[in-house]
């Protein structure tokens, strides 16, 4: 796990729980207490902390979030309880031996770090802080879709992902999300480059899940990725608007709802 990851889980920890020691710390992130106080150290330096005997507090309780992210990881801490809701359920649709899609969203990363509780799985992904929380697990073989770097997205994206996906028969299942969701326009993202290499993901997987908190509903972005009837399943938590779910559900949307933790 690379620093700036692990200092954002950290602000989300301490944001979840206002106050953690530093052996807590050193068992949930796998990492030694020596590490734990450097990490510490750095968040106490740039103020986003406050050390304590034997741990760590946010700096006021007011703070709610650390505001010097970059983007990909002020939307990995964004709607985090939600995220993780739909990760756990999204393990449902994973089988031993299988090869899946990842695409390089927050959600899809979720799923990433429950996936070591497999034997053997092939995963394919353009993300890469997933390539990075994969590659050191033995059990999993991590393909890792190259292309141009997107700035402050962590993925890749262009055509040269596109030959390396044509390479591959069908993955069992792509997990995708979109920053919209709608019944006419399917899933959309915003930049068209990655929304064209998300296509492909999807054309190249016998089933497609959509990883949809509830706040990607009724929001359309600029370019359509996968149309609703092309979605298997889609994935979202409880706090999604019940008329809104009725809706989808009657329109033939199989919408699965994961209860929040």
């Amino acid at each position: 796990m690379l620093a700036i990851e692990r200092h954002n889980r950290i602000l989300k920890l301490l944001a979840d729980n206002v106050h953690i020691t530093t052996n807590e710390l050193s068992e949930l992130l796998e990492v030694s207490a020596a590490t734990i106080r450097n990490d510490l150290n750095k968040l106490e330096k740039d103020k986003l902390i406050l050390k304590t005997h034997g741990g760590a507090t946010l700096l006021s309780p007011a703070m709610q979030r650390p505001q010097n992210l970059f983007p990909f990881n002020e939307r990995e801490f964004k709607n985090s309880s939600e995220k993780e809701a739909i990760s756990n359920m999204a393990l449902r649709h994973i089988e031993e031996g299988q090869c899946i899609i990842l695409d390089a969203s927050s959600t899809a990363l979720a799923v990433a770090r429950k996936l070591d509780r497999f034997s053997r799985l092939t995963v394919i992904t353009n993300g890469i802080y997933t390539m990075l929380a994969l590659k050191d697990i033995s059990n999993i073989t991590v393909i890792f879709i190259g292309g141009i770097v997107t700035k402050n997205s962590g993925s890749t994206e262009g055509l040269l992902g596109y030959d390396l996906l044509n390479r591959i028969n069908a993955a069992d299942t792509a997990f995708v999300s979109a920053h919209g969701f709608t019944l006419k326009e399917g899933l959309t993202d915003f930049n068209i480059y990655e929304a064209e290499l998300k296509k492909q993901m999807v054309l190249h997987s016998r089933k497609r899940i959509a990883l949809l908190d509830h706040t990607k509903f009724e929001h359309i972005s600029t370019a359509s990725f996968c149309f609703s009837k092309d979605i298997n399943s889609v994935i979202t938590d409880e706090q999604i608007d019940p008329q809104l779910l009725s809706q989808y559900k009657n329109s033939g949307i199989n919408i699965e709802v994961s209860p929040l933790s």
